[in-house]
């Protein structure tokens, strides 16, 4: 005799919290991110289909298998898995439960996933994230990021959390979540204005460009060494 799970038939998505490493492919184009566990091999992106990361043929999530995205009800939850050392570059997920799942005590296995908001956590220097920087590892094809600030991105390949949203797509929102003001930091525009999203920009920006006036400078001062005329 099969033992036959409870079919549920809920009248809205359920929703769930993972964490997973932001992702940006290799030409810049297309954003997404990569699981921590399991799936970590398999770049997915905002709306995706799960499939089997041992290469059988049945449809995710298999009663007998481990196949499928995997999420957790409680925000908090997942908050504490950022803890760890391996998850600290890791960003917080709040994700759509769609097609077939099954429920777990503390979350779902599913076939298929909506990334709604991407919450960037601070940069390793502790300051508020404005951007996502190369974080120095990646998969074929995609270079993993890792939350950054202003004053930590320099050279390294990146894009603003705007940008990330934009080129990830349908819809996704990418939200800096808390960290240490960095020294000088205005306390910026009232909540409500709409222009967070430029302000980060112009950090942003303003870095990049400090880096190549300094650049700059050092080269003047080469040039106007008097021991390089012989």
């Amino acid at each position: 005799m099969r033992l036959r799970l409870p079919e549920e038939r809920p009248t809205e998505p359920p929703t769930g919290y993972k964490i997973a490493h932001p992702v940006l492919s290799q030409d810049g184009t297309r954003a997404g991110f990569t699981g921590v566990s399991l799936g970590g091999a398999l770049p997915y992106g905002v709306v995706a289909d799960a499939s089997c990361v041992y290469g059988l043929r049945h449809r995710p999530p298999h009663r007998r298998c481990d196949c499928g995205f995997h999420c957790v009800h409680d925000r908090t939850t997942a908050e504490a898995l950022l803890c760890t050392a391996e998850h600290r570059a890791a960003v917080l997920l709040d994700v759509c439960v769609l097609g077939r799942y099954i429920r777990f005590e503390r979350g779902f296995r599913h076939a298929r996933q909506r990334v709604r908001t991407a919450t960037v956590g601070p940069c390793a220097c502790g300051a508020v994230a404005v951007a996502l920087a190369d974080a120095g590892w990646g998969r074929p094809g995609w270079r993993a990021l890792a939350p950054s600030c202003a004053g930590c991105v320099r050279r390294r390949t990146s894009v603003s959390l705007t940008a990330f949203a934009r080129l990830a797509g349908h819809g996704l929102r990418v939200e800096a979540g808390s960290g240490t003001p960095e020294p000088g930091d205005s306390p910026g525009p009232p909540e409500g204005f709409g222009v967070p999203e430029l302000v980060a920009e112009a950090a942003l920006l303003q870095a990049r460009l400090d880096w190549f006036q300094t650049q700059l400078a050092r080269f003047g001062e080469r040039g106007h060494d008097p021991g390089a005329h012989g």
